[in-house]
This record gives C-alpha cells, structure tokens and sequence, in this order.
C-alpha cells in the first residue's frame, strides 16, 4: 500500500522547523529516522499532510554529557547510541537497550528522541526513559519546556508534544559509581516486537541499602509502565533474594497486556515478573562487580 499523499519539506535550524510545524498545525510530522512514522503512513495508519525533514539539522545530532544530564539530540541515531564507548563503559541500563533496539538496519536510521516520541506500546526506549528517569526537552511556542518522562507518555502513539511543537532532546540523568541498570527482554526473533520486556536502574547508598529503583515494563500495555509499588518496596531496603522476588511479582499486578500471536495475556504478565526479577539480579550482579573493580559489560 501506498502512503496518502502529503508535502515534503526540508529544515535546516531548529528555527525553521519550528516555524513549519507551527505554520502547518496539526498537519505537519516530525521526520528524523522515519522507521516507526514511514512504516505507519505506508498502511495509511498515519495520514500527515507535511512532512517536516529534520535530518539536515546538525545541530540536532549528538550525544553528550552536559548539566548532570545524558543529553540525546533530536537526530543522533541508535547506532550511535550503540557504538559510543563511553556510554557502554558508564551506561550499563542504556548499553543493555540499545543493541537490542529492532534490528541494526533500523538501529542505523533511528533515532532515540524518535522512538519516544512515537510511544509505542512495545516500545524498547520509553520502558528504559521510565528507569532512569528521562526527562524530554520539548520547544512550543511559549519557549522551552522540561517534560518528566511520566508525564511525558500519554498513551499509545501518544504524549505530551501538543500541536506545533517539536522534541528537542532526551535527558537521562547521568549514574554514580552506584548505580546500574539492566534491560530483558524476549522475542520471538531478531526484530520483532518484544513480547516482554522490563527495564530495571538500581542505586546504592555507601551502606549497602537501595537508594533509589527505576522499573518499568512494556509490551505490557497501552504504553510502557512505571512499576511503582515495586521501586518503592526497595528503597532504603537491603536487597535480599526475599525482596527482589516480592518486587518483581508486582509487574503482572499492573501488566494488561492482549493475547495474540506472541503469547496468552497471561503469560506474558507472568514474564514481566521474571524479566523484572532477572534485571534486579543483573543490576545487583553490576553493582557487585563494579565494588571489586570489575568492568561489566
């Protein structure tokens, strides 16, 4: 099937795109990597009437470490999510995501900011923006705007961008020496959609008690879901085998996810609690490893 018909237009400063969005309303589409938003208009499940390309925008594409904050821009790509060293030497949450993102074709044109943006149900970064507590750098036309990731997602293929507006970056909070992450996930093969999945960020205090917990799951609902029953049971816990599994059996108690080809709605609420469960272990297994000197890859 073919796409409806729409206008293409090209920006190159973050000023003119603004300016095209505002200027075409609730008919203009953000372009970056296109692998979520081409796929949708080809079975006219998205029917823009601009296209506004924001590739040509250098400006737009890095990844850097700036004001606390891992700072993603609009057009920097999976990929190089993926292949930056620093990030998997420090990122242990993010490294474990980003080369199971899809496939490396689409990890090659997609972008980060993208995929939150398009909230996918199933959607791999929305469920690790909830872990570590992302917050989105959105422009409209009263300014800059800071959007907690939970306030952020909406619902499905939905969030907080109104009419006009463009994200602009995606801020993770950069970890201590104290903090690690972990990402599970099962599919069916390379490149399809999870059938579960669950992001897990675990930070100590120096005594040994949690500090702080991000869990999320997706592929689990309507969008990705915060488990926060479970973060708050950890905190200023020590983390005995007894907690962890207490923690992970709260996934399936918020997990509405449908029956179809992947698996029954049941069994996939019982894997969110042992994806939840393995990515606690992981976590902890970093942590321990990073308290003895150890790298973890």
């Amino acid at each position: 099937m073919f796409p409806a018909s729409f206008e293409y237009v090209r920006a190159h400063s973050p000023d003119e795109a603004f300016s095209l969005l505002q200027q075409h309303g609730d008919e203009g589409r953000v372009l970056a990597g296109g692998q979520s938003l081409i796929p949708a208009m080809r079975y006219r499940l998205a029917r823009p009437g601009v296209l506004v390309d924001i590739n040509p925008i250098k400006e737009l594409n890095y990844i850097r470490e700036e004001g606390g904050f891992l700072r993603i821009g609009a057009t920097a790509r999976d990929a190089a999510v993926e292949f930056t060293s620093w990030i998997r030497e420090r990122y242990s949450l993010i490294t474990s995501v980003s080369g199971v993102v899809a496939d490396p074709i689409v990890r090659h044109m997609g972008t980060v900011v993208g995929s939150v943006c398009h909230n996918d149900p199933a959607g791999d970064w929305t469920a690790t923006a909830l872990a570590s507590r992302a917050v989105m750098l959105v422009r409209g036309k009263n300014g800059l705007r800071e959007v907690p990731i939970d306030e952020f997602l909406v619902d499905s293929y939905t969030t907080a961008v109104e009419e006009g507006e463009m994200a602009l970056e995606l801020r993770i909070p950069i970890p201590d020496e104290r903090t690690q992450g972990s990402y599970q996930k099962i599919e069916r093969k390379v490149g399809d959609y999870a059938t579960c999945a669950a992001a897990v960020q675990l930070s100590l205090n120096p005594d040994g008690t949690i500090r702080q917990a991000g869990i999320a799951i997706t592929a689990a609902g309507p969008l990705a879901l915060r488990v926060a029953e479970a973060e708050a049971m950890l905190v200023g816990q020590r983390p005995t085998p007894e907690l962890l599994r207490a923690a992970a059996a709260e996934a399936p108690k918020i997990a509405t996810p449908n029956s179809d080809q992947r698996g029954s709605a049941e069994y996939k609420k019982d894997m969110a609690r042992v994806l939840v469960g393995r990515g606690l272990k992981q976590a902890l297994e970093r942590l321990d490893a990073g308290s003895r000197g150890a790298v973890s890859a």
